[in-house]
């Protein structure tokens, strides 16, 4: 059997000022090579941000006029603008005609009903015109149903 004991594998801490030393000048290369890279992006970047720089303005006004169509536009064509608007409106307004029509329609049937049920003159007007009802002596005449001419059954005929 083998009682041997491994050492770990430890190690040796630095004192705390060379562990500060050795932090600072990693942090210098790092920082060398970050800056190296931002540089190359720098000049990569540096003639299209110019370039941007110098139309701006186009840019600016040519998107601020290009909203102003597109919301036009969306007033004027869109889900409830103006054009589905006033088609509503107009809806709206017959709408409100037939209401009326049919308003004053059902206030005279209900003005006839009422008549009807109480005053005597207008049940009596109503027995004689359609039910011919007369009074004892009266006679009724009854005029024929006008003749319609028979139809001929050829163009010839109509000639």
């Amino acid at each position: 059997m083998d009682f041997r004991v491994k050492q770990p594998n430890l190690r040796i801490l630095k004192q705390p000022e060379q562990r500060l030393r050795s932090l600072a000048e990693r942090a210098l290369e790092t920082q060398g090579l970050a800056e190296r890279i931002a540089g190359r992006v720098a000049a990569r970047l540096r003639p299209v941000l110019t370039s941007l720089f110098v139309v701006r303005r186009r840019l600016a006004t040519s998107a601020v006029a290009l909203l102003t169509v597109w919301l036009l536009v969306h007033v004027m064509f869109g889900a409830n603008g103006m054009v589905v608007y006033r088609q509503k409106k107009d809806e709206y307004q017959s709408l409100q005609k037939e209401i009326d029509a049919l308003q004053k329609e059902n206030d005279s049937y209900a003005e006839s009903i009422k008549s009807l049920k109480t005053d005597p003159k207008t049940i009596e007007k109503e027995a004689r015109e359609q039910l011919h009802y007369a009074r004892p002596g009266e006679v009724i005449f009854v005029a024929p149903a006008p003749m319609v001419p028979p139809r001929p059954f050829t163009d010839a005929a109509r000639k």
